[in-house]
């Protein structure tokens, strides 16, 4: 039969064995490359992924990112060639490409953004300080965004570090200034628009006056073309009345009596101070115009 001592002596011996085992062995994920270090010095470094192998308990594996990484900078303002104060928010991309490289020069993400930030600060002012505000605004931005990524790209690569793009999110005039070049713009704007007021109630005088003599120009020939035609028709009814009094003086005197008669008789006025016998009236006693004849006396009687 075994003895106890020697079932515990196989135990311990293979807890050692999984131990050995456990710490010979590493895994490198897809998303990372390992940096093998053996008392402080680098062994290998290790990019593809799966199981890899290393000497027990004297190796220390440092995973390393190789993924693209973020750098967010903090807002700079710059001051532009045409001395035009900018605060610039930027951004940056970069990866990983030398893992020894990288752990030797900064030895960790962190510090690699502290000095990528410094790097990104100083070739933002050099980039943006050889050219004026509107190139950086309008006319050259992905000229300047590729120029200020080639130069941190070059500076990077000190510390095994490949920039893969930097960005300008904002560009922008300092609040003060904003406000100011706002207020310019403001008064530019309400001058422009008072010159145009003051060009629009001009062309409207203009054409104003120029419509009112035109009418008065219409209204006087309209009114000469009426006066003329009154005068025409004057003329033609004199003409007619000359000849009807021609023709029968005594029905045009009769009509001359009737157009008397109704101008002169209107409602609720038909006081007249005139003889009664006056030739006004004569038409009243008959369509002739003359007296009726007074009626014969009677004969007197015979003498007997």
């Amino acid at each position: 039969m075994r003895s106890p001592v020697t079932g515990i002596l196989a135990l311990l011996l293979l807890l050692l064995l999984l131990i050995v085992g456990y710490s010979s062995v590493f895994t490198v994920q897809q998303t990372e490359q390992a940096l093998v270090v053996r008392f402080g010095a680098p062994v290998q470094v290790v990019t593809d992924p799966g199981l890899h192998f290393k000497v027990p308990f004297t190796d220390t594996v440092i995973p390393i990112d190789k993924r693209i990484l973020d750098l967010e900078n903090p807002a700079q303002e710059v001051i532009a060639s045409d001395q035009k104060r900018l605060v610039v928010d930027a951004f940056a991309r970069y990866r990983i490409k030398d893992a020894l490289q990288f752990y030797q020069s900064v030895g960790s993400i962190q510090a690699a953004n502290l000095q990528l930030t410094t790097l990104l600060n100083s070739a933002l002012r050099r980039v943006l300080g050889e050219v004026t505000l509107i190139q950086v605004v309008r006319d050259q931005r992905e000229a300047l965004m590729g120029r200020i990524r080639d130069q941190l790209d070059h500076e990077a690569g000190n510390y095994g570090i490949q920039v893969v793009d930097v960005r300008i999110r904002r560009a922008d005039l300092p609040d003060q200034n904003s406000q100011a070049v706002y207020q310019r713009m403001k008064t530019e704007r309400q001058r422009e628009a008072a010159e145009f007021r003051a060009q629009g109630n001009q062309k409207a005088q203009e054409i104003r006056s120029n419509a009112d003599r035109e009418s008065t120009v219409i209204v006087a020939e309209a009114n000469s073309k009426a006066e003329q035609i009154r005068g025409e028709g004057d003329a033609e009814r004199n003409r007619l009345f000359a000849e009807a009094y021609g023709q029968d003086p005594d029905f045009f005197a009769f009509y001359r009596s009737m157009s008397a008669y109704e101008n002169g008789f209107k409602s609720n006025d038909t006081r007249f101070l005139l003889r009664p016998d006056s030739d006004f009236f004569r038409f009243f006693g008959g369509a002739s115009g003359k007296p009726s004849a007074a009626p014969a006396a009677p004969a007197a009687p015979a003498k007997p």
